[in-house]
Parts: C-alpha cells; sequence; structure tokens
C-alpha cells in the first residue's frame, strides 16, 4: 500500500479527534498522577510514581502512533473507486467454497478495522487475498490451519 494509510473521512475525523483528546485530557490526568505521587514522598521506592510514569510514557507512543497515522494518511473519497475489483473501502461478499456459508465485510485500513462491524484491514491476510480481485474470482487466503477459498459473489462501495 506504499506506506499510506488510506483513510474514509469518518475514520480520519476519528483518529484526529482520538490525538486531540489524548494530548490534552491524557496529559492533564497523566501529569496529575504524577504530582500525587511525587507528593507522597520518597520517588525511589514509589510504585504510585513508577505507574504514572509508564503510563506517560505509554501516552505518548500512541500519541506519537497517531500522529504517524494522520501524517502518512489519504483521505479516499468513495464515488471515485471502482467496484469492479476488490479495493480499499470495498464492500465484499464471499462464498466459502468448503462450507457455503457467504460473509460480507469491508475492506478498510488497519486503523479502521473492527471486526464486530465488519470492518477488515487490507493488510490482514483476509484483505490481501481478497484485493484485486472480481466478481467470480477465487480468493485463496492463506491461515496457519491451511488455505481458505472463498468465491467473491458481490462487490459494492455502498
Amino acid at each position: 500500500m506504499s506506506g499510506y494509510n488510506y483513510l474514509t473521512r469518518e475514520g480520519y475525523s476519528k483518529l484526529k479527534a482520538e490525538l486531540e483528546e489524548m494530548k490534552t485530557t491524557g496529559r492533564e490526568e497523566v501529569a496529575k498522577a504524577i504530582a500525587e505521587a511525587r507528593e507522597k514522598g520518597d520517588l525511589s521506592e514509589n510504585a504510585e510514581y513508577d505507574a504514572a510514569k509508564d503510563a506517560q510514557g505509554m501516552l505518548e507512543l500512541r500519541i506519537n502512533d497517531l500522529e504517524k497515522v494522520l501524517a502518512n494518511s489519504r483521505i479516499l473519497d468513495e464515488s471515485q473507486l471502482d467496484a469492479s475489483k476488490v479495493t480499499v473501502l470495498s464492500n465484499v461478499t464471499i462464498k466459502n467454497k468448503k462450507t457455503g456459508k457467504q460473509l460480507k465485510y469491508k475492506l478498510v485500513s488497519e486503523s479502521e478495522a473492527d471486526l464486530k462491524d465488519k470492518k477488515i484491514s487490507v493488510n490482514s491476510p483476509m484483505g490481501q487475498g481478497l484485493l484485486g480481485k472480481a466478481v467470480g474470482d477465487l480468493a485463496i487466503v492463506e491461515t496457519p490451519r491451511g488455505n481458505l477459498e472463498f468465491e467473491i459473489v458481490e462487490i459494492s462501495l455502498s
């Protein structure tokens, strides 16, 4: 995917809001926790202080990661995409060749993936197996338990 994170406008806005919340509220809460722990005395044996500093490190790491994702993001307009092949933002209905069961997924960027909402990452094994396929094609998905075969039944963008 050439180093870019392809996002929907909704996904981009959600990540931007999460980043702003972490930079403001998140940093304030961590600073408050560090200050409270510092007031309790000797820092060399203060578990609360260590925990607060660890939380600060994790928060800053997440902020840094989100900033990188947003800096390398490209917002996709679904109206400009081609529905003849599976791409990012495609809704694809697939049929398991072994069981005959049909499933419908939307292919999204890694940061927007949510299996509960039937959104899978284009970087996942399933996403990689489906990308570029057309209706009627056979997608082979490599898994630790062997290859799974799916027939592409339908592709849509809405």
